[in-house]
């Protein structure tokens, strides 16, 4: 190996070092931090008998002492001071160890302050909250993500009942993700192009449109196509969406209907999870997976259309979010406008 390839090497490996040490520090610093809070929020607690004077007095100080640190306007301390009563009975009893030593719970402890506070003031139900923190820490999720998710109540869309056959169609640790990938209803922001609108302009909102619809679908989905054409025999089919899941490490096919759900909408997409499974699948893929999203569907009706059926498919429902047609709000769109603009 010649001198620049070896030195490359060197360079990648101290680079990676870098970047994985960079991580660590900001997450421990995020820890330490949240750590933080929590102990300034009981000591807060602790002074309530002397009012509000003793909060000012505190985050003057505080300022003064600390010029380069942000966090301690008065606001934010009352936040701390809400903080460690919201937990304060959550990880362990901070009245039986040092103050220095009190644990929060850890799918608290790993989240930035600015996440946590969205938390304590959006979501009341502690298990719900506790849900929402992994979730996102899990997936990344920014601040505004997380007020997305919150509300958009991906909770109850994702705890919610579920229509599938998924058990017994794939291996047992793919069933338990491909069933917490499932929501009831979906939800899909659309917004009108008029004739009027730049070709930048209808660049944005197709870029804008992809995140936002991968956002709902879940982690995992990468975007493969729409209008995706299979051809079988001599005969061109066409599927609504089609994505690839990174973690099921499979295709999944999405056929979305402008209507009540129906049982013949699942032998069309039964045909398609097969066709696909000829045509595209490798052998290092699992078997695709149909989701069906309709505007409303009967529980039994979908039960019994299900039965039978050796793909697995999903069915759920779906709403449009503040849909504009010619700049008066219209709540159904038609079939071809919302295929259109949830993707392209």
């Amino acid at each position: 190996m010649n001198f620049n390839n070896l030195y490359n090497d060197i360079f990648d490996a101290i680079k990676a070092d870098i970047n994985s040490t960079r991580y660590r520090i900001l997450k421990n610093a995020n820890y330490e931090l949240v750590n933080l809070y929590f102990r300034l929020g009981k000591i807060i607690e602790d002074n309530s008998k002397y009012g509000n004077n003793f909060v000012s007095e505190l985050s003057k100080n505080l300022k003064m002492e600390f010029p380069d640190m942000k966090g301690f306007s008065l606001r934010n301390l009352f936040r701390m001071k809400n903080f460690y009563n919201e937990y304060k009975g959550v990880g362990r009893d901070v009245e039986k160890v040092p103050l220095s030593m009190a644990i929060l719970p850890p799918e608290v402890a790993q989240l930035p302050w600015s996440h946590n506070y969205v938390l304590i003031e959006k979501v009341k139900d502690m298990d719900q909250r506790m849900w929402y923190a992994q979730k996102c820490y899990e997936n990344g999720w920014t601040k505004e993500m997380l007020v997305y998710q919150i509300n958009s109540n991906v909770f109850q869309r994702q705890n919610g009942s579920k229509l599938h056959n998924f058990e017994n169609k794939m291996p047992d640790d793919k069933y338990a993700i491909a069933k917490e990938m499932l929501k009831d209803p979906y939800i899909f922001k659309i917004s009108n192009v008029n004739d009027r609108i730049s070709e930048r302009e209808i660049e944005n909102e197709m870029i804008f449109l992809i995140k936002e619809s991968l956002l709902e679908f879940g982690n995992g989905f990468s975007f493969v196509g729409s209008q995706y054409k299979i051809r079988a025999g001599n005969q061109d089919y066409y599927i609504d969406l089609l994505f690839y899941h990174i973690e099921l490490r499979c295709y999944i096919v999405v056929e979305l209907k402008n209507s009540d759900f129906k049982p013949e909408y699942i032998g069309q997409l039964n045909f398609y999870v097969t066709a696909v499974n000829r045509c595209l699948k490798k052998e290092i893929d699992n078997n695709t997976i149909g989701l069906l999203l309709c505007r409303d569907k009967d529980e039994v009706s979908v039960k019994w259309s299900l039965e039978g059926i050796d793909n697995p498919i999903g069915v759920s429902s779906y709403e449009i979010n503040k849909y504009i047609s010619n700049n008066k709000f219209s709540l159904l769109p038609t079939e071809e406008e919302i295929k259109s603009k949830i993707i392209m």
